[in-house]
C-alpha cells in the first residue's frame, strides 16, 4: 500500500472517530461518577488548588489535562463548566489513541494498522466510555503510547524512545494507581516472550559451532588470531551497548518517576501526595476483596463484548473485533515473512490474554476496566483481519471476505452511535452501569423554575439530606447555586422549615414525613433505576410558583 493510499485512509478512519466522539457530549446526564470528578476538578480550576485523595480518586492526569480545556473555552468557575466542556478531555484522547497507532507501522505495517484503527474508532465501548468524563480513556492512551514506544525502542534503541516510553508509563500511573496490573502484564509477556523467543526467531546454531570436525592443524593455526581479535571487538562493542541501555533504562524510569511525582505531588505543593499513592494500594486490595455490588463472574467482562441483549432491547456485540483477534494470534504465530514483526505479535497475543485474564479475576469489576485489555485484542484484530484477507489467492474469494469485513465492522459503528445517543442513559445498553436516569433533568428543572420565583434567585436555601450513593450527581446540577448544604442523615441537618427547597432520599423523606407533610410539597423523582429523589418544595414558594405559572 503506498503513502498516499494509506494517509486518506486513515484521515478517513480519524474523521469518523471524531464524528463519534466529539458530536453531542452533553446528550447524556451526568453519571454520577463523572459529577464526582468534575467538581474535584472545579477545585482546581477556581482555587488552583489539587490534594491527590487515595480513599475516593484516582490519579490527578485527568484534572490537570483539563485545565486547558476549560481555559480555551473560557471556564473560570465549576460554575461556568458543562458537560460538553469536561467530556471534550476524554473525546480528544480517545481521537488520540486512534491517531498514535500510527506509531505502530513500523512494527506490524500499514494494512495491519489501518484495520485496528478501524476497530478502535468504531468500538462501541470504546466509543461510549470516549466520551465519559473519567479516567480510563486517558489511560487507553498513555498505554498505547507506552506499548508503542517499548517496541519502537526495542527495534532501534535510542534514549529518545527510553525517554518517550517513561513519559508514557509516568502519565499512565497519574492517571489511575491500578495501572500496575498493565505494567504487571506488559512485563509478564516481555518475560514470557523473551523465554520463548529463540523458537520464535528461528535461531539456529552457527554453521561449524556443533559437530564440526577441523580439517587440520592449519586451519586452526590461521584462524586462531584472527578469531580472538574478532571476540575482542564483539566484546568491547557488547560493554558500550550494555552501558548505553542501562543508561537508556534509567533516563526513561527517571523520566516516568518525575511525571507522575510532579503530578501526585501537586508540583511539589503537596510532598506527601506521591506516598499516598503507593498505599492506596491497600485501599484498593481491600475494595477488590469486599467489592459488594460492584462483583461479577470471572467470564462479566467477555460477556458484555461477546453477546448482550436485555429484555426488548437491540443485540449488543463486539464478537467480530474477538474472532479477529483469535485469527491474529494465530496469524502470528504462523507468521513466517518477518521475525521482528513477530516477536511483537507475540508479545501482543500474551499480553492481551495475560492482562484479560487479570482483569477477570479480580471480583470488583465495571465496564469501564475494559479499556486496558482491549486494546490488545484491537490491534490483534488487525493482523486477524489482513490474515483473513491474505488468506486466500482467489481474487472473488478476498472480495467477499473484504465485504463481510466492511459489513462487520459497519454493523459495529452502527452500535457505537446507538450506544452514544439513541442508548446513552438505557440499562438495556451493556455499558451502562448505575447511570443517571434522564427523569432526574426534570428534578433540576423543577428546582431551578423555583428560583426563577425565589426573592434569592440562585442564592435561595437549598437542603440535601440523603445517603452519598444519592447524593450525587446532585452538587453537579446544583453547581450555580450559591447555598446549598449537604447532610446524610435529617437527625444531622438543620430543622425542615428553613430551606426553600429541600432534597431527600426516600428514606430521610420517611423519617421527617410529619414535618414535611406540614410545610412542604413533595414530589417524587427517579435518580437511577430502582433509586429515587424527593424533591420538597417549602408551601410559599410552591404557591408563588403556581402563580407565575396561572399569569402566563
Amino acid at each position: 500500500m503506498n503513502k498516499k493510499a494509506f494517509a486518506g485512509l486513515f484521515l478517513l478512519i480519524v474523521i469518523g472517530a471524531a464524528a463519534l466522539r466529539f458530536f453531542d457530549l452533553g446528550l447524556r446526564p451526568m453519571h454520577h461518577d463523572e459529577a464526582n470528578q468534575a467538581v474535584k476538578f472545579g477545585a482546581l480550576l477556581e482555587k488552583g488548588e489539587y490534594r491527590y485523595d487515595r480513599a475516593d480518586h484516582h490519579g490527578p492526569s485527568l484534572y490537570y489535562l483539563s485545565l486547558p480545556f476549560a481555559r480555551v473555552l473560557g471556564a473560570d468557575r465549576l460554575a461556568e463548566l458543562n458537560e460538553r466542556t469536561i467530556r471534550l478531555v476524554p473525546a480528544f484522547f480517545g481521537l488520540g489513541a486512534v491517531i498514535l497507532l500510527l506509531l505502530f507501522v513500523p512494527l506490524i505495517g500499514k494494512e495491519r494498522v489501518l484495520w485496528g484503527a478501524l476497530g478502535l474508532a468504531l468500538s462501541p465501548v470504546l466509543v461510549y466510555f470516549g466520551r465519559f468524563y473519567i479516567q480510563e480513556t486517558l489511560l487507553l492512551f498513555f498505554l498505547t503510547g507506552f506499548v508503542a514506544a517499548v517496541w519502537r525502542y526495542k527495534r532501534n534503541p535510542s534514549w529518545t524512545w527510553a525517554v518517550t516510553a517513561g513519559f508514557f508509563a509516568g502519565m499512565m500511573y497519574a492517571t489511575k494507581e491500578t495501572s500496575v496490573i498493565a505494567f504487571g502484564s506488559i512485563a509478564a509477556a516481555l518475560l514470557l516472550g523473551s523465554l520463548l523467543r529463540r523458537k520464535i526467531r528461528g535461531d539456529r546454531p552457527a554453521p561449524g559451532k556443533l559437530g564440526r570436525k577441523d580439517t587440520g592443524p592449519e586451519d586452526m593455526d590461521l584462524e586462531k588470531p584472527a578469531r580472538s581479535e574478532q571476540k575482542k571487538e564483539e566484546a568491547s562493542g557488547a560493554k558500550g551497548a550494555g552501558r548505553r541501555f542501562s543508561a537508556d533504562i534509567l533516563m526513561g524510569l527517571g523520566t516516568a518517576i518525575l511525571v507522575s511525582l510532579l503530578l501526585y505531588t501537586s508540583f511539589f505543593k503537596n510532598p506527601r501526595g506521591f506516598i499516598d499513592s503507593i498505599l492506596s494500594f491497600k485501599v484498593y486490595f481491600v475494595r477488590a476483596a469486599e467489592a459488594g455490588f460492584h462483583v461479577q463472574p470471572w467470564s462479566y467482562y467477555l460477556r458484555k463484548l461477546a453477546f448482550s441483549k436485555t429484555g426488548s432491547g437491540p443485540v449488543w456485540s463486539e464478537g467480530l473485533i474477538l474472532i479477529l483477534a483469535a485469527a491474529g494470534i494465530v496469524a502470528a504465530l504462523r507468521l513466517r515473512t518477518d521475525k521482528r514483526e513477530r516477536l511483537f505479535l507475540v508479545f501482543l497475543s500474551l499480553y492481551t490474554v495475560i492482562s484479560t485474564a487479570a482483569y477477570s479475576l479480580i471480583p470488583y469489576k465495571t465496564p469501564w476496566n475494559i479499556l486496558p485489555f482491549y486494546l490488545g485484542f484491537i490491534l490483534l484484530a488487525g493482523t486477524g483481519a489482513t490474515a483473513l484477507l491474505h488468506a486466500f489467492r482467489s481474487r472473488a474469494i478476498r472480495a467477499a471476505v473484504f465485504l463481510l469485513l466492511a459489513a462487520g465492522f459497519l454493523h459495529l459503528g452502527a452500535q457505537a452511535r446507538r450506544a452514544g445517543w439513541n442508548y446513552a442513559a438505557d440499562p438495556r445498553n451493556p455499558y451502562v452501569y448505575s447511570q443517571t436516569s434522564p427523569g432526574f433533568l426534570k428534578l433540576v428543572r423543577r428546582v431551578e423554575d423555583m428560583s426563577a420565583v425565589h426573592p434569592d434567585r440562585e442564592k435561595m436555601l437549598i437542603e440535601v439530606v440523603a445517603g452519598p450513593y444519592e447524593t450525587w450527581p446532585l452538587p453537579w446540577y446544583l453547581r450555580r447555586f450559591g447555598r446549598v448544604g449537604y447532610w446524610t442523615r435529617a437527625d444531622e441537618a438543620p430543622p425542615p422549615g428553613d430551606a426553600s427547597v429541600l432534597i431527600t432520599d426516600t428514606e430521610q423523606a420517611g423519617r421527617l414525613e410529619s414535618i414535611l407533610n406540614t410545610y412542604y410539597q413533595s414530589e417524587y423523582y427517579e435518580l437511577r433505576p430502582g433509586v429515587f429523589l424527593v424533591l420538597h418544595v417549602r408551601n410559599d414558594l410552591w404557591d408563588e410558583y403556581l402563580k407565575s405559572r396561572a399569569g402566563k
